[in-house]
């Protein structure tokens, strides 16, 4: 993480267009709107579709309602266009709306009059809304609808198309009905301050609220949702209900999820929490033994675990020799005394350098068993992922569900990809963090030493101002993460990193825009996330050089976010 641990990677423009992800908001539809388009759920086949190369199909399964959905498969040359013709009327506001699995899949309109829209996202292992707006124009009567894949990339599935607004005269299918209560509402995971629900698709449904205690807390597309902010060791009551245009269901049957123990010896992890890597080496920042690290910081990630000859194993070997004398009993003394003062202490695995692999089962057996081991050696708390060189997201997975096993409740894991590690779900990063999202502890983005990236929002941002970190930030907030498990990595000074520094100003008030809606740039995120972790950076050491001047303006702030 320091300049030279640090590697680079960069995406040509086309395919970084590939990994954004979309943030929409679903159009109401008012009594008088009906759905324009023709066979919409392509339960007669392609009638009324026309599909590019014959690239398109309809299939039994997967299917969102009915008997039928769209299956498109792109080629080489060819992106799997499928589109209709829509009678509408002049002058009047359509929403348009469709549900998508599968590959990248698009939704768009042309020949409105006025603007033409689209919207997109990544490729899904579950049904997404895709859904926008238009406007048709003065002489307008009728437009194309149409989604399409990405050239080369797998097959696309589309179902439940809609064109809700005023009657084209083209014949419609029918609008929405209140859908029923959701049914198989259960508890999927918990951590000390988290519950995670998951629950069955509805027929019809839009969108699903969640309610705890009677008072609804959050409302999502899918089928599961992350209720964070929550006491410790303590029992809540959850329903759902599911929505549409045409209204909110009843509420489903009560689950009761508690809360897990707070984590580690000495007290909880804060609510916002400010974590620092300190340097088990001498690279010309300040020389820090650990009970020199700054008040400011509640996560201290030792850097680094070394790799063994062993597939997937690692070790610690403090370097006495390059830290003035330092020795393993004051090491270890060190960690002791940071834990009682309610800090937690954990060994980072990977850095530029770091050579370790877990890509079968053998290894990660042995990741697991070594990392353990290390934990028990030396009283760490729990592992950093900092593996820039790749990961296997199965095997990682494995590995951590085996040391958790091990080390029960109180681990602490946290992650540190780079920026184009978390551009889509999709990607080895991403998904081992969403899959160990019930044990996760926060994941702390790098936003320096890279390229320009896409946000949420599906435009492009350079490094180095609050959009950077806000907009990146929402594709983890808005893909699956919870907001107590997303935290924001910058380096502590201009020499902490080859680019990328910002000043702590432009870190508090992206802490801010994300946590409050203040503070923001052009880019305002689609909702506040109150529960937002809070902030990494490289290095203590580095801090401590530029005189503390990073964690003594981020970590007040950081510990006073809502």
């Amino acid at each position: 993480m320091s300049p030279h641990r640090r590697s680079l990677r960069f995406w040509s423009g086309a395919v970084t267009a590939a990994l954004a992800l979309t943030v929409t908001t679903v159009g109401q539809a008012s009594a008088a709107d009906v759905n324009n388009a023709r066979n919409a759920g392509f339960e007669s086949g392609l009638s009324d579709w026309t599909c590019s190369a014959g690239s398109g199909t309809t299939v039994s399964s997967p299917v969102r309602t009915g008997t039928a959905a769209l299956q498109a498969t792109p080629s080489g040359q060819d992106n799997a266009r499928c589109a209709q013709t829509v009678r509408v009327k002049p002058n009047s506001t359509y929403t348009l709306g469709a549900w998508v699995r599968g590959g990248y899949a698009y939704l768009g309109v042309t020949g409105t009059g006025t603007t033409d829209v689209s919207t997109w996202t990544p490729d899904s292992s579950s049904w997404k809304q895709l859904s926008t707006s238009f406007t048709t124009g003065s002489s307008t009567t009728s437009v194309t609808v149409y989604t399409h894949g990405w050239y080369g990339q797998s097959a696309y599935y589309a179902d439940d198309v809609s064109v809700f607004g005023p009657d084209g005269g083209g014949g419609t299918d029918p609008g929405p009905t209140i859908p029923s209560a959701p049914g198989g509402l259960n508890v999927s995971g918990t951590t000390s301050s988290s519950v995670s629900l998951a629950w069955n698709a509805v027929s019809g449904a839009t969108g699903y609220t969640v309610y705890r205690d009677g008072t609804k807390v959050t409302a999502v597309s899918g089928t599961s949702a992350t209720v964070t902010g929550l006491a410790a060791s303590t029992s809540y009551s959850f329903q759902v209900t599911a929505t549409n245009g045409a209204g909110e269901s009843p509420k489903s049957a009560a689950v009761t999820g508690t809360t897990n123990k707070p984590n580690g010896p000495g007290p909880a992890l804060p609510k916002h929490a400010v974590t620092g890597y300190w340097q088990n080496f001498d690279n010309g920042a300040t020389v820090q033994k650990l009970a020199d690290v700054q008040e400011q910081y509640d996560i201290i990630a030792v850097a680094f675990a070394d790799a063994t000859s062993t597939p997937g194993a690692v070790t610690f070997n403090l370097d006495s020799a390059g830290l003035g004398g330092y020795t393993v009993d004051q090491f270890k003394a060190d960690i002791r005394a940071k834990q009682a003062a309610g800090k937690k202490v954990i060994v980072s695995v990977g850095g530029e350098r770091g050579t370790v692999a877990v890509n079968d089962a053998a290894s990660a057996a042995n990741f697991a068993n070594s990392v353990y081991s290390v934990m028990q050696t030396y009283g760490f708390d729990g592992v950093d992922i900092d593996l820039e060189n790749g990961l296997n997201a199965t095997y990682m997975t494995q590995a951590l569900r085996s040391l958790s096993a091990k080390a029960g409740s109180s681990l602490i894991i946290t992650m540190a990809p780079q920026t184009i590690d978390m551009q889509s779900t999709s990607n080895s990063y991403f998904q081992t963090a969403l899959n160990i999202k019930d044990i996760l502890t926060v994941v702390n983005m790098q936003y320096y030493n890279s390229g320009s990236m896409l946000g949420c929002d599906g435009k492009v941002y350079s490094q180095g101002s609050v959009d950077f970190l806000t907009a990146l930030a929402c594709i983890q907030l808005e893909g699956g993460l919870a907001p107590s498990q997303v935290g924001l990595g910058l380096p502590a000074s201009t020499r902490g990193a080859g680019s990328g520094y910002v000043s702590p100003t432009v870190v508090n008030n992206a802490l801010d825009c994300l946590a409050k809606g203040t503070g923001c740039g052009s880019f305002k995120p689609p909702r506040t996330y109150p529960g937002l972790r809070g902030a990494m950076t490289w290095s203590t050491n580095w801090d401590a050089t530029a005189g503390n001047a990073w964690s003594n303006a981020v970590g007040p702030h950081v510990h006073g976010l809502p």
